[in-house]
Protein backbone atom coordinates (compact mmCIF):
# COMPACT_ATOMS: atom_id res chain seq x y z
CA UNK A 1 0.00 0.00 0.00
CA UNK A 2 1.52 3.64 -0.57
CA UNK A 3 0.69 6.15 1.50
CA UNK A 4 0.16 8.56 -0.85
CA UNK A 5 -2.66 7.06 -2.66
CA UNK A 6 -4.43 6.45 0.50
CA UNK A 7 -7.78 8.20 1.89
CA UNK A 8 -5.61 8.41 5.28
CA UNK A 9 -3.71 11.65 5.71
CA UNK A 10 -0.07 11.25 5.65
CA UNK A 11 0.86 10.32 8.99
CA UNK A 12 4.49 11.66 10.97
CA UNK A 13 5.86 8.96 12.23
CA UNK A 14 8.51 9.12 15.56
CA UNK A 15 10.70 6.47 15.79
CA UNK A 16 12.53 6.04 18.81
CA UNK A 17 15.24 3.36 18.96
CA UNK A 18 17.32 3.05 15.47
CA UNK A 19 19.51 -0.05 15.98
CA UNK A 20 19.10 -2.98 13.32
CA UNK A 21 15.09 -3.06 13.41
CA UNK A 22 13.96 0.45 14.20
CA UNK A 23 16.25 1.43 11.20
CA UNK A 24 14.79 -0.95 8.66
CA UNK A 25 11.63 0.16 9.82
CA UNK A 26 12.10 3.84 9.30
CA UNK A 27 13.93 2.86 6.15
CA UNK A 28 9.93 1.23 5.25
CA UNK A 29 8.47 4.19 6.58
CA UNK A 30 10.44 6.99 4.07
CA UNK A 31 10.09 4.57 0.96
CA UNK A 32 6.65 4.75 1.41
CA UNK A 33 6.60 8.32 1.83
CA UNK A 34 5.59 8.63 5.65
CA UNK A 35 7.20 11.75 7.60
CA UNK A 36 9.81 10.15 10.00
CA UNK A 37 11.72 11.66 12.78
CA UNK A 38 14.23 9.32 14.44
CA UNK A 39 16.27 9.14 18.39
CA UNK A 40 18.87 6.89 19.04
CA UNK A 41 21.47 6.75 21.45
CA UNK A 42 24.19 6.16 18.67
CA UNK A 43 23.46 9.38 17.21
CA UNK A 44 25.64 7.74 13.38
CA UNK A 45 22.92 5.08 13.41
CA UNK A 46 20.72 7.59 11.67
CA UNK A 47 23.02 9.40 9.33
CA UNK A 48 21.85 7.00 6.32
CA UNK A 49 18.01 7.74 7.36
CA UNK A 50 18.28 11.62 7.36
CA UNK A 51 19.98 10.99 3.58
CA UNK A 52 16.93 9.42 2.98
CA UNK A 53 14.61 12.47 4.53
CA UNK A 54 13.98 11.22 7.91
CA UNK A 55 14.84 14.00 10.54
CA UNK A 56 17.18 13.18 13.22
CA UNK A 57 16.91 15.29 16.86
CA UNK A 58 19.23 14.54 19.88
CA UNK A 59 16.46 15.42 22.33
CA UNK A 60 13.88 12.20 22.16
CA UNK A 61 11.39 15.00 23.25
CA UNK A 62 11.37 17.08 20.35
CA UNK A 63 11.36 13.85 18.35
CA UNK A 64 7.99 12.65 19.48
CA UNK A 65 6.41 16.45 19.85
CA UNK A 66 4.91 16.69 16.16
CA UNK A 67 3.86 12.86 15.63
CA UNK A 68 0.44 11.17 15.11
CA UNK A 69 2.42 7.90 15.67
CA UNK A 70 5.58 6.94 17.89
CA UNK A 71 6.98 3.55 17.62
CA UNK A 72 9.33 2.34 20.59
CA UNK A 73 12.16 0.14 19.29
CA UNK A 74 14.39 0.06 22.32
CA UNK A 75 16.59 -3.00 23.49
CA UNK A 76 15.17 -3.52 27.14
CA UNK A 77 12.04 -2.30 29.39
CA UNK A 78 14.94 0.24 31.47
CA UNK A 79 15.96 2.38 28.41
CA UNK A 80 12.55 2.69 27.49
CA UNK A 81 11.19 3.72 30.88
CA UNK A 82 14.39 6.03 30.55
CA UNK A 83 13.66 7.78 27.31
CA UNK A 84 9.63 8.01 27.64
CA UNK A 85 9.58 8.63 31.35
CA UNK A 86 12.43 10.07 32.84
CA UNK A 87 13.87 11.68 29.85
CA UNK A 88 10.36 13.68 29.42
CA UNK A 89 9.56 11.82 25.89
CA UNK A 90 5.79 10.77 27.29
CA UNK A 91 5.19 14.19 28.37
CA UNK A 92 6.18 15.55 24.97
CA UNK A 93 4.17 13.65 22.53
CA UNK A 94 0.86 15.60 21.21
CA UNK A 95 -2.79 15.46 22.34
CA UNK A 96 -4.35 12.17 21.51
CA UNK A 97 -1.11 10.60 20.06
CA UNK A 98 -0.67 6.91 19.60
CA UNK A 99 2.19 5.29 21.20
CA UNK A 100 3.57 1.99 19.78
CA UNK A 101 5.67 0.12 21.89
CA UNK A 102 7.21 -2.50 19.15
CA UNK A 103 10.24 -3.90 21.13
CA UNK A 104 10.24 -7.24 23.24
CA UNK A 105 10.62 -6.67 26.44
CA UNK A 106 8.42 -8.62 28.39
CA UNK A 107 4.99 -9.05 29.57
CA UNK A 108 5.27 -7.50 33.23
CA UNK A 109 7.32 -4.84 31.95
CA UNK A 110 4.62 -4.00 29.12
CA UNK A 111 1.53 -3.71 31.36
CA UNK A 112 3.95 -1.69 33.98
CA UNK A 113 4.45 0.84 30.99
CA UNK A 114 0.67 0.82 30.21
CA UNK A 115 -0.80 1.50 33.42
CA UNK A 116 2.29 4.55 33.81
CA UNK A 117 0.70 6.17 30.55
CA UNK A 118 -2.99 5.55 31.62
CA UNK A 119 -1.66 7.71 35.04
CA UNK A 120 0.29 10.28 33.12
CA UNK A 121 -1.00 10.61 29.72
CA UNK A 122 -4.80 9.04 29.64
CA UNK A 123 -5.43 11.02 26.10
CA UNK A 124 -2.93 8.90 25.27
CA UNK A 125 -3.20 5.63 23.54
CA UNK A 126 -0.53 2.65 24.21
CA UNK A 127 -0.32 0.01 22.35
CA UNK A 128 1.64 -3.35 23.01
CA UNK A 129 2.88 -4.69 19.50
CA UNK A 130 6.36 -6.46 19.25
CA UNK A 131 6.86 -8.01 15.64
CA UNK A 132 7.94 -11.10 14.63
CA UNK A 133 11.01 -10.98 11.70
CA UNK A 134 14.26 -9.75 11.23
CA UNK A 135 16.27 -6.66 9.24
CA UNK A 136 14.88 -8.17 5.80
CA UNK A 137 11.40 -8.75 6.43
CA UNK A 138 11.26 -4.99 8.18
CA UNK A 139 12.47 -3.28 5.67
CA UNK A 140 10.53 -4.84 2.67
CA UNK A 141 6.97 -4.83 5.17
CA UNK A 142 6.66 -8.37 5.54
CA UNK A 143 7.45 -8.81 9.26
CA UNK A 144 3.83 -10.21 11.42
CA UNK A 145 2.58 -7.29 14.09
CA UNK A 146 1.28 -8.75 17.46
CA UNK A 147 -0.52 -6.07 18.54
CA UNK A 148 -2.87 -5.64 21.34
CA UNK A 149 -4.57 -2.57 23.25
CA UNK A 150 -7.51 -0.56 22.52
CA UNK A 151 -7.52 -1.31 18.60
CA UNK A 152 -10.70 1.23 18.15
CA UNK A 153 -8.97 4.25 18.46
CA UNK A 154 -6.14 3.22 16.13
CA UNK A 155 -7.29 4.01 12.63
CA UNK A 156 -3.82 6.09 12.01
CA UNK A 157 -1.52 2.88 13.26
CA UNK A 158 -3.26 0.71 11.18
CA UNK A 159 -2.24 2.66 8.34
CA UNK A 160 1.15 2.76 9.94
CA UNK A 161 0.83 -1.04 10.66
CA UNK A 162 -0.27 -1.65 7.22
CA UNK A 163 2.97 -0.62 5.76
CA UNK A 164 5.26 -2.41 8.02
CA UNK A 165 3.37 -5.06 8.29
CA UNK A 166 2.27 -8.80 6.13
CA UNK A 167 -0.67 -8.67 9.00
CA UNK A 168 -1.17 -7.59 11.59
CA UNK A 169 -2.79 -9.86 14.80
CA UNK A 170 -5.06 -7.91 17.00
CA UNK A 171 -5.10 -10.43 20.38
CA UNK A 172 -6.86 -8.55 23.42
CA UNK A 173 -5.57 -6.72 25.94
CA UNK A 174 -2.34 -5.16 26.58
CA UNK A 175 0.20 -7.72 27.23
CA UNK A 176 -1.00 -10.12 25.29
CA UNK A 177 1.23 -9.31 22.05
CA UNK A 178 4.33 -9.37 24.47
CA UNK A 179 2.95 -12.62 25.44
CA UNK A 180 2.72 -14.15 22.06
CA UNK A 181 6.21 -12.69 21.07
CA UNK A 182 7.72 -14.42 23.35
CA UNK A 183 5.95 -17.61 22.76
CA UNK A 184 6.62 -17.47 19.03
CA UNK A 185 10.51 -16.52 19.98
CA UNK A 186 10.86 -19.99 22.16
CA UNK A 187 9.40 -21.66 19.44
CA UNK A 188 12.62 -20.19 16.90
CA UNK A 189 14.78 -20.44 19.47
CA UNK A 190 14.51 -24.88 19.24
CA UNK A 191 14.49 -24.37 15.36
CA UNK A 192 18.15 -21.96 16.21
CA UNK A 193 19.38 -24.88 18.47
CA UNK A 194 17.94 -28.01 16.87
CA UNK A 195 20.06 -26.85 13.60
CA UNK A 196 23.32 -26.38 15.51
CA UNK A 197 22.93 -29.82 17.34
CA UNK A 198 22.17 -31.29 14.16
CA UNK A 199 24.86 -29.63 12.88
CA UNK A 200 26.90 -30.72 15.53
CA UNK A 201 26.13 -34.47 15.32
CA UNK A 202 27.15 -34.37 11.49
CA UNK A 203 30.60 -33.38 12.86
CA UNK A 204 31.00 -35.57 15.26
CA UNK A 205 29.79 -38.44 13.04
CA UNK A 206 31.44 -37.46 9.99
CA UNK A 207 28.04 -36.98 8.15
CA UNK A 208 28.95 -34.41 5.08
CA UNK A 209 27.09 -31.08 5.36
CA UNK A 210 25.83 -31.29 1.68
CA UNK A 211 24.46 -34.94 2.63
CA UNK A 212 22.79 -33.98 5.47
CA UNK A 213 21.06 -30.73 3.86
CA UNK A 214 20.15 -32.92 1.36
CA UNK A 215 18.15 -35.40 3.68
CA UNK A 216 16.55 -32.30 4.60
CA UNK A 217 15.49 -30.72 1.62
CA UNK A 218 12.01 -30.45 1.11
CA UNK A 219 11.38 -32.34 4.54
CA UNK A 220 8.49 -31.87 6.80
CA UNK A 221 11.06 -31.89 9.75
CA UNK A 222 12.47 -28.83 8.90
CA UNK A 223 11.31 -24.74 8.41
CA UNK A 224 12.40 -22.67 5.43
CA UNK A 225 14.06 -20.49 9.02
CA UNK A 226 15.89 -23.42 10.31
CA UNK A 227 17.00 -24.73 7.25
CA UNK A 228 18.63 -20.80 6.77
CA UNK A 229 20.50 -21.10 10.17
CA UNK A 230 21.69 -24.98 9.19
CA UNK A 231 23.47 -23.68 6.28
CA UNK A 232 24.58 -20.38 7.90
CA UNK A 233 25.66 -22.53 10.90
CA UNK A 234 27.91 -24.84 8.25
CA UNK A 235 29.07 -21.99 6.56
CA UNK A 236 30.10 -19.87 9.33
CA UNK A 237 28.49 -17.27 8.65
CA UNK A 238 27.99 -14.92 11.71
CA UNK A 239 26.99 -11.72 10.06
CA UNK A 240 24.07 -10.33 12.80
CA UNK A 241 20.80 -10.45 11.50
CA UNK A 242 19.04 -11.19 14.75
CA UNK A 243 21.73 -11.10 17.61
CA UNK A 244 22.57 -14.35 19.26
CA UNK A 245 22.36 -11.36 22.70
CA UNK A 246 18.71 -10.43 21.67
CA UNK A 247 17.68 -14.52 21.46
CA UNK A 248 18.89 -14.55 24.55
CA UNK A 249 17.32 -11.81 25.94
CA UNK A 250 14.16 -13.33 24.82
CA UNK A 251 14.58 -16.26 26.38
CA UNK A 252 15.32 -15.31 29.46
CA UNK A 253 12.24 -12.96 29.47
CA UNK A 254 10.64 -16.22 29.19
CA UNK A 255 11.74 -17.58 32.39
CA UNK A 256 11.21 -13.93 34.26
CA UNK A 257 7.81 -13.74 33.12
CA UNK A 258 6.60 -17.55 33.22
CA UNK A 259 9.22 -18.93 35.40
CA UNK A 260 11.66 -21.58 34.20
CA UNK A 261 8.94 -24.44 34.70
CA UNK A 262 6.85 -23.67 31.71
CA UNK A 263 9.80 -23.85 29.42
CA UNK A 264 12.54 -25.83 30.73
CA UNK A 265 14.45 -26.81 27.55
CA UNK A 266 14.32 -22.84 26.84
CA UNK A 267 16.05 -22.33 30.25
CA UNK A 268 18.55 -24.90 29.33
CA UNK A 269 19.09 -22.78 25.89
CA UNK A 270 19.57 -19.75 27.59
CA UNK A 271 21.84 -21.12 29.78
CA UNK A 272 23.82 -22.60 27.30
CA UNK A 273 23.66 -19.60 24.85
CA UNK A 274 24.46 -17.14 28.09
CA UNK A 275 28.19 -18.67 28.12
CA UNK A 276 28.35 -17.84 24.34
CA UNK A 277 27.57 -14.43 24.55
CA UNK A 278 30.00 -14.18 27.90
CA UNK A 279 32.83 -15.75 25.64
CA UNK A 280 32.80 -15.78 22.26
CA UNK A 281 29.34 -14.64 20.34
CA UNK A 282 28.38 -11.06 21.39
CA UNK A 283 27.19 -9.60 18.58
CA UNK A 284 26.80 -12.38 16.47
CA UNK A 285 23.90 -13.53 14.71
CA UNK A 286 21.83 -16.81 16.33
CA UNK A 287 23.84 -19.12 14.01
CA UNK A 288 26.64 -18.47 16.32
CA UNK A 289 24.29 -20.84 18.40
CA UNK A 290 26.24 -23.84 16.88
CA UNK A 291 30.00 -22.36 18.22
CA UNK A 292 30.08 -24.04 21.67
CA UNK A 293 28.66 -27.44 20.28
CA UNK A 294 31.73 -27.35 17.47
CA UNK A 295 34.22 -27.14 20.48
CA UNK A 296 32.71 -30.33 22.17
CA UNK A 297 33.86 -32.04 19.05
CA UNK A 298 37.10 -30.50 18.24
CA UNK A 299 36.41 -27.67 15.97
CA UNK A 300 37.60 -24.89 16.50
CA UNK A 301 35.69 -21.53 17.20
Amino acid sequence: MNNQESDSPVTHVAVVGAGTMGAAMATRLLSEHFGVGVWSRKPESTRSLVDLGASSHADVRVVVADADVVLTMLPTADVTVEMMFNAGGLEAMRHNAIWAQMATIGTSATESIANLVLARRPDVTFIDAPVSGSRGPAESGQLEILASGDRSRVPLLENVFDVLGKRTLWLGPVGSGSCMKLILNTWLAFQIEGAAEAASLATRWNVDSSTLLEALHDSPLVSPYAMGKLERIIDRDFRPDFSLDWALKDLELVGANAGDDAAPIAAAIALRWRHLVETVASGLDVSAAGLGLESSTGQSD
